[in-house]
């Protein structure tokens, strides 16, 4: 069965519009498939035959979008990484990119729970990018700062005159060093600061630069709107109505007769 064509409304010889599906005239209330005019057993017929969006299609969009985030996080930190340039706009591709994912997983399907789900992964994807990028600048400005020479003795043995000579005072210089080092954080600890410092990225440079920074937030929310966009309408048939056909209104009663 091919599927039915929705262009626009066809209108019979009198004011009652006619079913894009049948051209027959709607009759006195009439329902809107994909925005054209269809009868109500015609738009019965295509609810039946369109599938309702699942929790199932809902899940597979979300997976998908999320590998669609992971993708656009690599882009956005290869590519600041490679260059040295910080471009925002990238955000717009990155938002491009999870909305079709979301909305290719989803099998076409669209809504507002598919809507904000890709804008919030949108937004993760360019926010942590700064952590990848951070890294990457702070082993670069490691690896290139000079070395310091050691100024220590060469004879570890020789002391001088006025340094402890006990082995008391050498354990507790060793002790207090040790309460003087900052405990380290576990794995699962420093991988949630990161996230933390990563999500909170862009309000942070906000607060440092607000010019460059406020720039970033609103191209990072064009990306954001872009993924929120794709992801709106279902490529399914959207059924809406009924309506009122006015045009078939019950025609006005004759005057009374004088005689």
């Amino acid at each position: 069965m091919d599927s039915p064509q929705f262009q626009k409304a066809e209108y019979g010889s009198g004011a009652s519009p006619a079913c894009a599906i049948c051209k027959q005239p709607v009759g006195s209330a009439y329902y809107r498939v994909n925005g054209a005019v269809a009868c109500e057993p015609c738009a019965a017929r295509v609810k039946g035959a369109t599938p309702e969006s699942s929790h199932a299609h809902f899940v597979r969009g979300l997976i998908y979008g999320i590998g669609g985030a992971i993708v656009g996080l690599i882009i956005y930190s290869v590519f600041t990484i490679a260059t040295g340039i910080e471009i925002g706009f990238v955000s717009l591709a990155v938002g491009y990119i999870v909305g079709r994912a979301v909305k290719m997983g989803s099998r076409g399907y669209g809504g507002t729970h598919y809507q904000i789900a890709a804008a919030l992964l949108t937004y993760a994807a360019v926010s942590l990018s700064a952590v990848p990028i951070a890294i990457s600048y702070s082993a670069r400005h490691h690896s290139e700062a000079p070395r310091v020479e050691s100024t220590a003795p060469s004879n570890p043995g020789t002391s001088s005159p006025d340094a402890p000579s006990s082995e008391s005072g050498a354990g507790a210089d060793s002790s207090s060093q040790r309460s003087a080092t900052p405990p380290r954080k576990s794995g699962l600890m420093l991988l949630l600061y990161l996230v933390y410092i990563g999500l909170a990225s862009p309000f942070l440079e906000l607060g440092r630069d607000p010019l460059h920074g406020g720039i970033g937030v609103i191209i990072l929310l064009v990306g954001m709107r872009i993924a929120w966009q794709l992801t709106a309408m279902s490529d399914h048939a959207q059924i809406v109505g009924p309506f009122k056909n006015e045009g078939t209104a019950a025609p006005a009663a004759p005057p009374p007769s004088l005689g």
